[in-house]
């Protein structure tokens, strides 16, 4: 996997364009200068969280008895759950009811940005290739601003693309991560019953 190709992934994960209409709801009844503050804020905090996922997942896994194999698999599998919930959202908005007042933390830095699927992708690219370390940080980094510029611009672009067209957008996003997951969860069970990729 090249740094480009790790950052599109990551950024698909993070999903800035589908977390917009969910941010916006959330910072409506702040003032525009605290709304910048708190937004900075929380992706500051998930980017922390991502990054010690990278650095830390493998004594993560190490420490819980776990296979790599298993994380590949279950990251695949909650990356479909969410895809699915992108595709087909529910009543209730895609990550359930959320809570009134200002955000910390949860839930916009945690799970809209840093969710299951983002910690799960990070610590698979630590634990596959750890000598590629640096690489990873760096196509994290990529996809984190390319995430933050997204929805520090994020009243603009729901003025000019309009509810439809980013539904749209977040629904494309869906489909490809839905493929992504079939392939982690097909290259984890490949793994586990040693078997060769075609």
């Amino acid at each position: 996997m090249t740094i480009a190709s790790a950052a599109l992934l990551l950024f698909l994960i993070l999903d800035p364009l589908g977390n917009i209409p969910v941010f916006l709801s959330l910072l409506r009844s702040l003032p525009p200068k605290r709304q910048r503050i708190v937004l900075a804020r929380e992706l500051t905090i998930a980017l922390i969280v991502l990054m010690a996922f990278l650095w830390g997942g493998k004594y993560a896994l190490e420490l819980m008895h776990l296979r790599q194999e298993s994380v590949q698999i279950a990251g695949g599998i909650v990356l479909f759950l969410i895809g699915i919930r992108m595709i087909f959202p529910p009543p209730e908005g895609l990550m359930g009811e959320l809570p009134d007042g200002e955000p910390f933390i949860v839930p916009m830095a945690i799970p809209l940005v840093a969710g299951p699927s983002g910690m799960a992708a990070v610590m698979l690219m630590g634990n596959n290739d750890p000598g590629r370390l640096g690489d990873w940080s760096l196509a994290l980094l990529i996809a984190w601003g390319a995430t933050a510029a997204i929805l520090f611009s994020a009243t603009y672009l729901y003025k000019v693309l309009g509810t439809r067209v980013l539904t749209a957008i977040e629904r494309l996003m869906g489909m490809l991560l839905v493929a992504i997951s079939v392939q982690m969860f097909l290259d984890g069970l490949g793994t586990y019953l040693q078997i060769a990729p075609p």
